[in-house]
């Protein structure tokens, strides 16, 4: 079977690999042709152009690329029609992928279109899925709670789990070597996460160095490949300098994570990759002005962090837009430090929540697919 996936950032790249590799694991041989990163790769895909492109978040911040990402968005529908695939995936950066969506619908009337993450309709702009619905025939959700949201809407949906829960932790020899070879023996380690798109870290490194001024702990942050310079040069000037280790390295990354006494993060999934590996967290974020004044008329949840949603718990500090602050920052930080055994009981019933225990959300992702397509 011939697929078109698109996935425009690491989060998407992460779903696409486990959805790739559920197909091998059922037995059902698939062609990836789209858009993706390193782990699609892995399966064959060779993406039509870097998928770093698309990785642009926040209202306003698009505003500078609209030109750029609509070229990309007409290529990529060409590219779908070309492709004589059977089935469009759409995976996560709806704002993208639903474009490509209906260009590729339009050219195509009988082209089965797929959409991977269920829009947070629950959150914010709970109109976008009726929009959705003209462009999707069926939803992959990754929370429990989102399929009836998609069915209201006309579209199937099915409800496949979230792919952190079978993704590998760091076994004991890994998390020893790791603190051999950074000199963490005997340190206090804080995870700082500042995210993986240039524009987000370059708006929260500064916030973050700041608020890590008289921090006990000795600092670890995971980067990608594509910002690594941007992070190296805005951490330089840090009253404590972290330790940089390269994100797209499996084996480092989960070690890091696991060896981690606590996160100060980006919101984004990244609270679940800690939660798997039970790490209390800090999160903050700010955004453009513009973006900021937007989210806060549209905005329809108090918290924005998915151990808090689907736990159903509000035990993970938030720090955003105004109060992403350094000062309350190094207070939630310091005090997360100490160790947080509520958070510890939210992270676990998540996990459970998410699939953890059961079959492969990768698997179920790809048998839903199958089902979606023959139907």
């Amino acid at each position: 079977m011939k697929l078109f996936l698109v996935a425009g950032e690491p989060s998407g790249d992460r779903l696409g690999g486990a959805l790739l590799q559920g197909f091998k694991d059922i037995g059902a041989p698939v062609t990836p042709l789209g858009v993706g990163g390193p782990m699609m790769a892995a399966y064959g895909l060779s993406s039509l152009f870097p998928y770093e492109d698309l990785a642009v978040m926040g209202l306003a911040e698009v505003l500078p690329k609209y030109r750029h990402l609509k070229r990309r968005i007409a290529q990529t529908a060409r590219a779908v029609a070309a492709s004589g695939a059977e089935a469009l995936i759409t995976i996560d950066s709806p704002d993208f992928g639903l474009r490509v969506a209906k260009l590729a619908r339009a050219a195509n009337p009988g082209l089965k279109t797929i959409h991977y993450v269920a829009p947070s309709v629950w959150a914010w702009r709970p109109g976008r899925a009726a929009r959705m619905a003209r462009a999707i025939d069926h939803v992959l959700a990754l929370l429990p709670f989102e399929p009836p949201y998609m069915e209201a809407a006309g579209m199937t949906c099915d409800f496949v789990g979230h792919p952190v829960v079978s993704e590998p932790l760091a076994s004991e020899a890994e998390i020893a070597s790791f603190r051999t070879a950074h000199g963490l023996t005997d340190a206090k380690v804080l995870l700082v996460l500042p995210g993986s798109r240039r524009s987000e870290v370059t708006r929260l490194a500064p916030i973050f160095g700041a608020a890590l001024d008289g921090i006990d702990a000795r600092l670890v942050l995971p980067t990608l490949p594509h910002v690594r310079e941007t992070v190296a040069a805005l951490t330089a000037s840090w009253p404590v300098q972290p330790s940089l280790i390269d994100a797209s390295d499996a084996v480092e990354k989960r070690a890091a994570f696991a060896c981690a006494d606590a996160a100060l993060a980006a919101s984004g999934t990244v609270s679940l990759e800690l939660a798997a590996n039970a790490t209390p967290m800090v999160i903050a974020y700010d955004m453009n002005w513009l973006t900021r004044a937007i989210m806060k008329r549209m905005i329809r949840i108090d918290t924005v962090t998915l151990v808090n949603l689907v736990s159903e718990t509000r035990v993970v500090p938030e720090f955003l837009a105004e109060n992403c602050t350094p000062d309350a920052i190094r207070a939630g930080v310091a005090a997360v430090l100490q160790g947080d055994d509520r958070q510890t009981a939210a992270m676990a019933l998540t996990m459970e929540r998410l699939g953890r225990g059961g079959e492969a959300p990768g698997i179920r992702a790809a048998r839903s697919i199958l089902d979606a397509v023959n139907r």
